[in-house]
């Protein structure tokens, strides 16, 4: 998948939060951890959301691909933010992941227009918890 799609992908979900009520905090943050895709707020909670934007293959779907490792990655950093913005450390926090598929044949037809894509998007709330004995900064 190309950068221009998953920049695309991340484009959608944006619109879904926004149209949503969510108020996002950050896109593409970083810590020496890894990177999280989206932040947002939402009434008292807190989401750091993962977007993936991946083909329809044999090999499953997109929500399919977050390992653990990534989720490690991703709750690391979480924790990073949360230590340089202590003015949300009392919010709720959950891990989301969006997961944006389409059909490979029409992604390797893809070059300049995306506006035509046929997709689907699932958000998956909750879809991993921070798990606290396992996590130290």
């Amino acid at each position: 998948m190309t950068k221009k799609l998953g920049d695309w992908g991340e484009e959608k979900a944006v619109n879904v939060l926004k149209q949503g009520g969510y108020q996002v905090l950050a896109q593409n943050y970083f810590s020496r951890y890894g990177e999280i895709d989206i932040i947002a707020l939402y009434e008292q909670s807190l989401l750091f959301i993962e977007v993936k934007t991946r083909s329809k293959t044999g090999y499953g779907s997109a929500n399919e691909v977050i390992s653990k490792s990534k989720q490690n990655k991703i709750i690391k950093t979480a924790l990073c933010f949360l230590e340089n913005n202590p003015q949300y450390s009392d919010l709720a926090c959950q891990f989301d992941v969006i997961c944006i598929d389409f059909y490979q044949d029409v992604a390797k037809k893809v070059q300049q227009d995306m506006s035509k894509l046929i997709y689907d998007l699932e958000w998956i709330e909750n879809a991993f918890t921070l798990d606290q004995e396992l996590f130290t900064l």
